[in-house]
């Protein structure tokens, strides 16, 4: 019993720390590229529809890549395959 509650527990800290470490790099990625297209919109006023599009595009790529990690956190909070061999 007492492994199993060792388990949960480390299962808990791992989870925070995927969803953590995931929000804070998306978020300093996102702000990067903001800054980014906004001096390059002022240096080449023309070009900002194409880059608006990109960045856009990258937007969303680096938001996918932190619900992936949301994802694998919730596998291993609700379905964790560690509980199943401890318990069968």
């Amino acid at each position: 019993m007492e492994a199993i509650a060792l388990v949960q527990g480390y299962t808990a800290l791992g989870i925070g720390i995927i969803i953590g470490l995931g929000a804070i790099g998306a978020c300093i990625g996102i702000g990067i590229m903001g800054s980014k297209f906004l001096e390059s919109a002022a240096r080449q006023p023309e070009l900002t529809p194409m880059l608006q599009g990109r960045m856009f595009l990258l937007a969303g790529l680096i938001d996918a890549a932190f619900l992936i990690g949301v994802g694998l956190a919730m596998l291993f909070a609700f379905a964790n395959p560690l509980l199943a061999k401890l318990s069968g």
